[in-house]
This record gives C-alpha cells, structure tokens and sequence, in this order.
C-alpha cells in the first residue's frame, strides 16, 4: 500500500487559509491537517459554518482528506499559552476547552475529517495530580460522548511535559474511556525515550486515528525539517505501512512558517525519496 501524506497548517502560519491549502494540494499532498486559529478557520468566530463548508468545498474539489487539530497557543486566551485545558482548576475554564473541543468536532463532521487531534494540558503549579486525572477523565468523556454524536474520532496525543506524556498515560486512560483514539506524534515518543517511534507503530496501531510525522532529536521538544534530527523516518514509514494504516500521516513543522514555500513541498519530496528508496 502507498502512504497518504497531510501537511499540518500550523506550518503554514503566515499563509492565509486558501492559499495555504492551495500550496499543500500543488505540492501533491494527501490531505491537509487544519489547525484551528484566529487566522485559519477562526472556529469561535461568527459565520464558522459558512466558513467551514466553504472549506468543505475547496478540499473536496482537490480531492484533498481532512485532520482537525486543536493546539493552536492563543486562541482561548491571548495573554497565557494553551489555556484554559481541561487541567484547568476553574471549572468555567475546562468548560470553555470542552465547548471548543466540542466545535472542533462539529467543524471535523462538516469537513468529513478522519479524527480530531487534542490534547490534556499541563497542570497549573500547586494543582493535586489526582484531582487533575479527575478533571481530565470528566473531560474526555465529555468529549468523547459529542464525538459520537457527530461521527467522528476523537484521537487524545500524548504531548512531552503534559498530564498525558507517554503512550502509557495514554493506555490508562484508554482502559477508563475504550472509545478514546490515539493521535500519535513519532517525534514525542524520542522525546521523552519511552519507545523508538517505529516500536510504537506496531504496538499501538489499532488505536491510531491520526499520526504526526517530523524530525527530532532525542530529548529535544522541536519540531524539525527531515534530515535535521534524530528520527530513523524510514523505519516509522515502514512500520506504518506494514501496519496497513490507511489514515493521512500528517506533516508538523510548526516553527517552519517563516519559510513555508519551500518547506511544504521540500517534506514530501523527502519522504516520498524514503519511499523510493525502500
């Protein structure tokens, strides 16, 4: 089987919406992984529903697939990074992450997205950890239960330094919420040194509704052009295709805006060289 290839628009930072799907379909991607914010597809915004099956068009023309992702920095709150989150201690806060989740969700059905990517968040200093596992678990089912309802695949990621870090906090969430999915990040498993990433292919792959793809270096929370860290991304390629994921691996360079117009079709020239070479 090929490989399907998304680049994340969170790379694509300083491109407007329709010009950054447009150079993502030109380069001869798959898919395109949306992250929501202020400047693409503002979901809190009046007139999203518009927006959205305006959007719903454009990547339907293109034949292009569809990825929600939710990890924009400042788009709940301008002056403080991520939040509110679920981990948030007040509970008007962990509402307003769950209401946006939820409109992430709606937005995901009215594209036909594969899954929709979120995340735990960090605990606030001084916040117990069992209380927190207590918000989260709340909010996820809160999440999961609208997931149903709109068809769609809520996929938790694990992040370095959150509630949620590894694949095993994952697991044990999973064993509480079976209908949880997995949005895996190969880079995130050689940050933290919990697996090699291809490993983590094998093991987790019938959870997995989402994976990102990049480079790394152990350790090292920074997404990176391939080439540039430590990641063995044949091996990952190998082990998804091996394990038949049929789903869009979703390219994340976030630090990369700046220089988008080579770096979105630059990736997928890379990663499809891995495959010739293979």
């Amino acid at each position: 089987m090929s490989l399907r290839f998304a680049f994340n628009t969170n790379g694509t930072a300083n491109h407007r919406l329709e010009d950054a799907v447009a150079l993502i379909a030109d380069a001869g991607y798959d898919g395109v992984a949306l992250t929501l914010d202020h400047h693409h597809l503002d979901p809190m915004a009046e007139g999203w529903v518009a927006r959205t099956e305006a959007l719903a068009r454009a990547l339907h023309a293109r034949g292009l697939g569809c990825v929600i992702e939710t990890g924009a920095r400042f788009l709940l709150d301008p002056r403080a990074k991520h939040e509110p989150t679920l981990l948030t201690p007040s509970a008007e806060g962990r509402a307003r992450r769950v209401a946006f989740l939820h409109r992430a969700l709606d937005i995901a059905n009215l594209l036909g997205a594969e899954a929709m990517s979120f995340w735990a968040g960090v605990p606030q200093p001084g916040v117990d950890r069992g209380e927190a596992g207590e918000w989260l678990l709340d909010g996820v089912a809160q999440v999961l239960d609208h997931a149903r309802t709109r068809g769609v695949d809520a996929a938790l990621e694990p992040e370095p330094g959150m509630l949620v870090e590894t694949l095993d906090d994952w697991a044990l969430l999973h064993a509480q919420l079976p209908a949880l999915r997995l949005a895996l990040d190969l880079g995130h498993c050689l940050v933290t040194g919990e697996r090699d990433p291809a490993a983590a292919v094998r093991e987790f792959a019938p959870h997995v509704a989402t994976v990102a793809i990049e480079d790394m270096r152990r350790g090292e929370h920074v997404h990176l052009p391939f080439g540039e860290g430590d990641m063995d991304i044949p091996a990952c390629l190998d082990a998804l295709e091996e394990a038949g994921f049929a789903r869009l691996a979703c390219v994340e360079l976030s630090r990369e805006s700046h220089r988008a117009d080579r770096m979105v079709p630059e990736a997928l020239r890379w990663l499809r060289a891995c495959r010739e070479a293979a």
